[in-house]
């Protein structure tokens, strides 16, 4: 939630008035002194330790008593960092996908949707009849993909990031999941990322995280 960029406070302070359930990330956790900054790149540890300066006493209290997941949502979704099995796994591809599906399998989840983060990587993965698949996000200059979400499969559903997309498209990303309609709506939308890496420049951050906005990388 986080880091990389001028605006954390203002972004935990919306958090907190108009969200009900939200689980911690690596960056919450370091900004938060739960972890060392040994954890993250050079170029991690400059935007953090900025972060770790700029934010009020209470957010950063807040940042430390965030749940960690796996958290189930009123028995329609579980939500993860990483992923079910490890809050910081990268799971970007097949080999990640199938242990994970794999673990579901055992009994060791619910029959929920699993929505992750941590990559940056906007899309989904869906096994069906003992087959898995991935689904792609929406490609420019398209804007939404619908999933409709089978009884019987089981699904691992990535929003994205709205700020820092690592996909190569600058767009933000993020999703919307009807539990009634057992539908997921992967989006995304333009947004200013010039103003942001303007801010980004003018707080003495490393000029490299504002620029990589527009490379969606």
């Amino acid at each position: 939630m986080c880091d990389y960029g001028p605006d954390s406070d203002y972004v935990i302070d919306w958090a907190r008035e108009n969200l009900t359930a939200v689980i911690r990330g690596n960056h919450d956790r370091v900004c938060a002194g739960l972890d060392s900054l040994d954890l993250f790149t050079e170029l991690a540890q400059t935007s953090a330790r900025w972060t770790m300066e700029h934010l009020t006493a209470s957010n950063r209290t807040y940042l430390r008593e965030l749940l960690q997941g796996p958290l189930v949502l009123d028995n329609r979704l579980v939500l993860v960092h990483g992923s079910p099995r490890d809050e910081d796994e990268y799971v970007t591809g097949m080999k990640e996908v199938e242990g994970i599906f794999s673990l579901l399998g055992e009994g060791g989840f619910p029959d929920l949707p699993i929505f992750f983060g941590h990559t940056h990587l906007q899309g989904a993965f869906v096994r069906m009849g003992g087959r898995i698949r991935g689904i792609s996000p929406p490609l420019t200059p398209t804007r939404e993909v619908v999933i409709e979400l089978e009884k019987d499969a089981a699904y691992l559903i990535n929003s994205g990031s709205v700020g820092q997309p690592r996909d190569g498209d600058s767009r933000a990303a993020y999703s919307i999941f009807d539990s009634e309609e057992r539908q997921v709506e992967l989006r995304r939308v333009p947004y200013d990322f010039v103003a942001t890496e303007r801010k980004i420049l003018a707080a003495g951050l490393p000029p490299k995280l504002g620029l990589r906005l527009g490379f969606g990388r």
